[in-house]
């Protein structure tokens, strides 16, 4: 008899072993702030920082990730804010939203390869509704080796944004420059902000 178990998810681990922020992204909050509370799936939840501000907002959410841990984080979290998230566990690459349905998209953080990362763009693109947002934040090239994926082919410049999302109107595409913790050089993310024009379909 194999009593050998599987190994655990890395990211599983990571949420595990590491205080995950509650802190919702800072840009969010002023892109979506002033937006009427709609439908929002938040790609990629973790232990739901973004999802939890949204649903304390009035945004019904729905928050996908692979990680039981990082879900599980998420419901106690959304528990305590007094809010409650539709949750779905599933790989990125292969959940398929409604489309046309969400008036918001957030995907914050996620670092994908190329093919993959047309892939899920082209996914979380045909989930927004006509008039409906996306908002965008990753790690900047220029942060390689002090943030984000130690492989600069999974990181994030602006030209690499600029026509990731054909179908949508980008308002905002921009380099932003955040405080580190340990007091050195600011960490740099890429910003998008876009919309589907009303009365258009992926």
């Amino acid at each position: 008899m194999n009593d050998t178990q599987p190994a655990p998810w890395p990211w599983d681990l990571r949420y595990a072993e590491n205080e995950w922020p509650n802190e919702p992204d800072s840009l969010l909050v002023e892109l979506a702030g002033g937006l009427t509370p709609g439908t929002a799936l938040d790609l990629g939840c973790g232990p739901g920082r973004n999802a939890i501000w949204l649903a304390t907002q009035g945004w019904h959410v729905t928050g996908v990730d692979a990680s039981a841990v990082g879900l599980d984080q998420a419901r106690q979290r959304a528990k305590s804010a007094g809010v409650t998230l539709d949750l779905v566990q599933g790989d990125l690459l292969s959940y398929d939203p409604p489309t046309s349905y969400f008036d918001l998209v957030v995907i914050a953080n996620i670092h994908l390869l190329s093919p993959e990362r047309e892939h899920f763009f082209a996914t979380a693109s045909s989930a927004i509704a006509p008039g409906g947002h996306l908002f965008l934040v990753g790690h900047h090239l220029d942060s390689l080796g002090k943030a984000g994926p130690p492989d600069p082919a999974r990181l994030y410049t602006e030209e690499l944004l600029k026509g990731a999302f054909p179908s949508l109107t980008v308002e905002r595409l921009m380099r932003h420059e955040r405080p580190r913790g340990d007091d050195g050089d600011p960490l740099i993310d890429v910003v998008l902000w876009a919309t589907r024009p009303s009365g258009t379909q992926p």
